[in-house]
């Protein structure tokens, strides 16, 4: 892909499940990475088998509720590699459960983590987008904001609201800037390990055992969007499984 060749893609949620996944994928077809996540043993370790592959890589701590750790990222970015050509928002939680259950410290967190983040990262990359006259804002929703099923009201709205203001951004951007959101269905992640509810938690792990895709399908989704010739901009992108309903 020689269209990702050189470009320098920070990321967050980078140690894990699609992060990781889209890192290596990135990275592996000549993209500079600058890595986000708050484990650092596990931002080492990736930075690591990136540099062992021939790339390169560095990384920041990156707790994308706190503003001043995206614009670390960002700062990170140009001051390795003297630029940022792609921001891929990919941090996000899904502690989901049904409204009654009135865990609104779960809602608090997934608006903090899921829509709050996508705005921190929009704010530490978009100037520097507005210097270079370029830039790629991708962020990674999911299909629960399509299809809304019981249990996951608060999550899809986090969704859902990242997919407005993508569009609103993309009205903004001008003819200089592309922004693409990428809808993930069932992957094979640790998505079901923050639902509170066993119950809920055992449907979400059935699921991902009879159909979930590997994070990988999603990596070559976000890859080819970025691939792109700079006139073209990918809206959006829908990854689930052919047995999705």
């Amino acid at each position: 892909m020689t269209g990702i060749s050189g470009k320098v893609i920070a990321i967050t949620g980078a140690s894990s499940g699609i992060g990781r996944e889209t890192a290596l994928k990135l990275a592996g077809v000549g993209a500079k990475l600058v890595l986000g996540a708050r484990k650092r043993e596990a931002l080492e370790s990736l930075e690591e088998e990136i540099t062992l592959m021939g790339g390169e890589a560095a990384f920041a701590i990156t707790d994308v509720c706190v503003r001043e750790d995206l614009q670390r990222l960002v700062d990170v970015a140009c001051q390795r590699f003297g630029q940022l050509d792609v921001f891929i928002s990919n941090a996000g939680i899904g502690p989901i459960s049904m409204l009654d259950e009135l865990r609104v410290d779960d809602w608090d967190a997934m608006i903090d983590v899921n829509l709050r983040g996508v705005i921190y990262g929009i704010a530490a990359a978009l100037p520097i987008f507005r210097r270079q006259s370029s830039g790629h804002f991708v962020s990674v929703i999911s299909t629960a904001g399509l299809k809304i099923v019981p249990g996951q009201a608060i999550y899809a709205g986090t969704k859902n609201a990242v997919r407005t203001i993508h569009e609103g951004l993309r009205q903004e951007a001008g003819p200089n800037l592309r922004v693409t959101g990428i809808s993930p269905g069932i992957i094979r992640t640790s998505f079901g390990d923050a639902i509170p509810s066993q119950e809920l938690r055992n449907k979400v792990a059935d699921s991902m055992e009879s159909i979930a895709i590997d994070p990988a399908a999603v990596a070559s989704a976000i890859a080819f969007a970025i691939a792109q010739p700079s006139e073209v901009d990918i809206g959006d992108i829908v990854v689930r499984p052919t047995a999705q309903g």
